[in-house]
């Protein structure tokens, strides 16, 4: 992880599959004040590219979303609204 961003809250979402990683991440999210970020982790697939689009759906910025692994995976957010 980027040393500069420094998440207010972290959601590990490892061993779970959808639709149990973006639930988790988005009761995180409700948590957070605007301004504040949120960092997921895991290892399922299919969530790297769909809570990345949900939380841009949401209005959120998704200000990281990638691999840091053969099955790991990171995601920051910034709770925008």
């Amino acid at each position: 992880m980027n040393t500069e961003l420094k998440p207010d809250k972290q959601v590990d979402t490892h061993g779970e599959v959808c639709p149990f990683p973006w639930v988790h991440a988005k009761k995180a999210m409700k948590k957070l004040n605007v301004g504040q970020v949120l960092r997921v982790v895991g290892d399922h697939g299919p969530a790297l590219k769909n809570i990345p689009r949900n939380f841009s759906d949401d209005g959120q910025t998704v200000l990281r979303a990638e691999a840091t692994g053969e099955v790991d995976w990171e995601i920051i957010v910034r709770k925008e609204n």
